[in-house]
């Protein structure tokens, strides 16, 4: 398809430059996006610069790594489809009454791509994740989204098939060994209409097996999604998956069916009081960094995010409106991401397409909090010139999941993994403080320095001091000598999942400057890790160790 003549071309650069990042993991130095995009290097340095400037991606020394905020552009699309808001909770509850992987996929041109993952943790699980592409060819999803093909669908995927006979331009797939037999995906799309159902037998890969059956919209009766039950044949083949989870799966879809009848339309939320800002943040960022700041490419990318729920369809007025950009501008931008099939046109109207997910998602699905936490500890560490810890609570027990250690004569020697009692430390006092006080471990209070706290009444007020405070001090309470402040680090209901610390030797600060000059920088922190924390949990579960 030729290249619109209004199409913005940084933008385009941008985006390649993202889905290069994507079919790396996440991760590629400078030198190796040069060479796999084909832009100039001073062209990969000024996109890569405006990224990083967007918190899309961090530069590591010579290496690009992709950023948890760069989700909110897949956010944007799955908050606007609804259906993960909507069908998840069936699918995680089917999950967990088979004891097996269960997807929900929507289609993707010739392909079909996963918006939302329930899966089993075994030796032998789906490793599949959300955002990623798949061939329909080679899916039980694939057949029953192919009985709403017309012939230019049908044409799109002979061309691809022919074009890629390997499959090598899907990154999730190992390549395929066999070549397809001819009329082998027609003939199991003919049995999928007849049915109503399809079958996945190792078509994907030796061993792995899946049953699907469609999810329909009740107002135009075709496919919203295809839920699916994913299993290994060390536990099923693909005929008992049939005659034992089938029926299962149906009960499942035929509620999910009925959700999506009874569901209310998305409330149209206001307009972000952020965004008319973004002329006047693109601005100063173009004067404070010149050349090495993009500026079309960041407006570009923030187009997206002016869809999300209740903002499935927009038009261009609005979107211009939304994202506080002038109408030539966003229009030139809608333009670029159409061609880029990031975004579909109907009549007056823009929605965007599951290929956004394409954009770093499915690398940044499977983030964890330690992940998240790590670059903003560094930095923290590198500020305070203290070691900075991540840990949340076990039991009783904290248990240390990220740190960055300083290099002093004297420092706090602990690694990833340490666990500790939680009574005596700021890290767990301020996640003690966060539940409510029936549910709280009764550790004994056992002294371990002659400053332990070891009163229960007494303990339980510095709890409640703590929770009314927003942090935590430990002064010499675990080990002599060792002093420490904490802050928690909340989710998005608001409930301490972990906190962070900074430690020292007692001889480094006294208690008031821990509070003076420790404290708003922990704080700070903490903020930005749940900043991020907050996006990457958007629609996927963040794992907090």
């Amino acid at each position: 398809m030729p290249v619109p003549a209004e199409a913005v071309t940084p933008l385009m650069r941008g985006i390649t430059v993202l889905r290069r990042l994507t079919e790396a993991g996440g991760t590629a130095s400078l030198s190796a996006l040069e060479r796999s995009t084909g832009l100039a290097r001073s062209t990969v340095d000024r996109i890569t610069a405006t990224l990083a400037r967007m918190d899309y991606v961090r530069l590591d020394g010579r290496d690009a790594v992709l950023a948890p905020r760069l989700m909110e552009l897949g956010n944007a699309y799955l908050g606007a489809l609804r259906l993960p808001r909507l069908l998840g909770a069936r699918a995680d509850a089917l999950a967990d009454e088979l004891d097996e992987s269960v997807s929900l996929a929507v289609a993707d041109r010739d392909g079909i791509r996963f918006i939302h993952q329930a899966t089993r943790r075994r030796a032998m699980s789906l490793s599949f994740r959300i955002g990623d592409l798949l061939p329909a060819e080679r899916t039980a999803p694939g057949p029953l989204f192919a009985t709403e093909w017309d012939g230019r669908d049908w044409a799109r995927w002979r061309a691809r098939r022919a074009a890629d006979p390997e499959d090598r331009g899907f990154p999730a797939l190992p390549p395929r060994e066999r070549p397809l037999p001819e009329g082998d995906f027609e003939e199991r799309t003919d049995r999928a209409r007849e049915r109503g159902w399809a079958l996945d037998d190792q078509f994907i890969e030796p061993g792995l097996v899946a049953v699907a059956v469609p999810v329909r919209d009740g107002r135009t009766g075709r496919i919203a999604c295809v839920a699916s039950v994913v299993s290994h044949t060390s536990r099923h083949t693909a005929a008992s998956l049939r005659d034992t989870l089938l029926p299962r799966l149906r009960a499942t879809v035929e509620a999910m069916e009925a959700d999506l009848r009874e569901a209310a339309p998305a409330a149209v939320p206001a307009p972000s009081s952020s965004s008319p800002g973004l002329a006047a943040w693109t601005g100063a960022s173009k004067q404070e960094l010149g050349r090495e700041f993009v500026e079309s490419l960041a407006r570009g990318l923030t187009v997206l995010t002016s869809f999300g729920e209740g903002r499935a369809e927009l038009t261009l007025s609005e979107v211009a409106r939304a994202t506080g950009l002038a109408r030539a501008t966003a229009r030139r931008a809608l333009i670029t991401l159409e061609h880029l099939d990031l975004v579909t046109a109907h009549d007056r109207t823009f929605a965007l397409t599951p290929r956004v997910l394409g954009l770093g998602f499915p690398p940044l699905s499977r983030t964890t909090l330690p992940q998240i936490a790590a670059p903003h500890l560094a930095g923290l560490a590198q500020r305070v010139h203290d070691s900075a810890s991540l840990a949340v609570l076990t039991g009783d027990e904290i248990q240390y999941t990220a740190r960055v250690a300083t290099s002093r004569i004297m420092s706090v020697n602990i690694t990833v993994g340490t666990r500790l009692p939680a009574y005596p430390t700021a890290l767990g006092r301020v996640l003690l403080a966060d539940l409510p006080p029936d549910l709280r471990p009764r550790p004994g209070l056992r002294p371990l320095t002659p400053r332990t706290v070891t009163d229960p009444a007494v303990y339980a007020a510095l709890l409640e001091r703590t929770r009314a405070d927003g942090y935590a001090l430990a002064d010499e309470e675990l080990e002599e000598g060792l002093r420490s402040i904490a802050v928690p680090v909340r989710d998005h209901a608001g409930t301490a999942v972990a906190s962070i610390n900074v430690a020292m030797h007692s001889s480094r600060r006294t208690p008031e400057q821990c509070v003076a000059e420790l404290l708003p920088e922990l704080r700070a922190t903490a903020a930005a890790i749940e900043a991020d924390l907050h996006v990457a949990g958007g629609f996927t579960r963040v794992g907090v160790t």
